[in-house]
């Protein structure tokens, strides 16, 4: 077994501790997300690591449990838009003919409106939840998922093994999962990890702008929001989420690139 090369090593390694943050943030978070535990924008002390946040809230906590939301968010719409676009492209490319082209025009229109415009328009007219954020995340980056899917899997459809499980009588669902679906994770699998750090952003742009994650809940473009006003005085409060965002999608960017690598040179080892 391939030692991890070191900086997938800490990509890995950051990823997996925000993730554990976020699923441990009752137990390990010092202050209630909620409470107000000092003063504005009281600085960095051993009782508040990081200070406190616009109103006296430990900016600690609201960070972890922010991170919380935002990872959850983030997953969420990513295994939804992940799912229904790779699933689609792939019955795209299989069935061809007028389906394809039903489903390929379809997505053209929907991508051919900025993906925060039409996110914008439509949270403005629904009830912010968070389940309404995940579909409205996921449908608007399926379309992403659904042009590349659909791309590799015509190429891969035309190929000999492909055409023989089709003379053997196999069904469609058998040839997008146990023929298509194999040899087209190398480009997915890359595609995820740029997916999930723009889901990362995208809920984080929304809540930055009103139309996300909605108080008392904290995410990270909230708390960003909340505290913007305090850099003009010198005060960091708002940097932090900003850093947070940044690491994540830096380090999931050296895990995706990782994971990558090692299946193009598997593949490529049995190839040979």
């Amino acid at each position: 077994m391939k030692r991890i090369p070191p900086a997938a090593l800490i990509g890995l390694i950051i990823t997996s501790l925000y993730f554990l943050s976020a699923i441990f943030a009752p137990v390990i978070s010092p202050y209630p997300m909620t409470e107000i535990v000092g003063g504005v924008w009281d600085p960095p002390s051993a009782a508040h690591w990081l200070g406190t946040d616009n109103i006296g809230r430990d900016l600690l906590s609201r960070m972890i449990y922010g991170g919380r939301t935002t990872i959850f968010i983030a997953t969420a719409a990513t295994v939804l838009s992940f799912t229904s676009g790779s699933v689609l492209g792939f019955t795209a490319a299989v069935l061809g003919g007028w389906a394809d082209q039903l489903l390929s025009r379809f997505v053209d229109l929907v991508m051919s409106i900025p993906t925060l415009i039409f996110a914008l328009v439509v949270l403005s007219v629904m009830p912010v939840t968070i389940p309404i954020l995940i579909v409205v995340m996921g449908f608007l980056d399926a379309t992403r998922v659904f042009r590349l899917s659909r791309a590799v899997a015509v190429d891969i459809n035309v190929m000999d093994f492909v055409e023989a499980a089709k003379l053997r009588g196999e069904g469609r669902v058998w040839i997008i999962f146990r023929e298509i679906l194999p040899n087209a994770l190398s480009p997915l699998v890359a595609e995820l990890g740029m997916r999930f750090i723009f889901m990362v952003l995208f809920v984080s742009t929304l809540s930055f702008l009103g139309l996300g994650v909605q108080p008392p809940l904290a995410d990270w473009g909230g708390i960003v929001k909340e505290n913007k006003d305090g850099i003009v005085y010198g005060i960091g409060a708002a940097l932090w989420p900003a850093v947070a965002i940044a690491t994540l999608a830096i380090s999931v960017n050296l895990v995706a690139d990782w994971v990558l690598n090692r299946t193009t040179s598997l593949k490529g080892g049995r190839g040979g």
